[in-house]
């Protein structure tokens, strides 16, 4: 299994647990400091890697009235302000191949949630597309 270099520590490869938790979605800076300080308060008195995790638009909510999210722009900010100040990388989510440059710019990991990464996906379709056309 290949290792993969994140901060000052690798993931995979027989490497230790590393830790990936936040809320489910930003709801604002102070609320997700609090959460990632008490995490990383816990995780570095166990000596275990900790990443933030949270979405800045959580499309996936049953109920159409449902919280999503900040947005890109205003989550962006967050997630930025939080890496900067507890000095751990971030992981979120994506929703639209048109936002993996602008998170990139600010997180460590991009990830794909499972209903985006379906074949019937419009994510999934445009980058198949994509790589047709070249």
């Amino acid at each position: 299994m290949n290792k993969v270099k994140l901060a000052n520590f690798e993931i995979g490869g027989g490497e230790p647990l590393v830790l990936l938790a936040g809320p489910c979605v930003l709801e604002g800076l102070e609320r997700s400091l609090l959460i990632g300080r008490g995490i990383k308060e816990i995780t570095d008195r166990l000596g275990i890697p900790y990443v933030f995790k949270a979405s800045f638009d959580k499309a996936n909510r049953s109920a159409y009235h449902s919280f999503r999210g900040p947005g890109i722009e205003e989550g962006l900010k967050i997630l930025k302000a939080i890496r900067d100040e507890l000095h751990v990388p971030v992981v979120t989510d994506i929703h639209e191949t048109s936002q993996a440059e602008p998170v990139a710019k600010v997180a460590d990991i991009l990830q794909i949630p499972a209903f985006l990464a379906s074949d019937r996906s419009p994510c999934m379709r445009r980058h198949r597309r994509a790589r047709s056309s070249t």
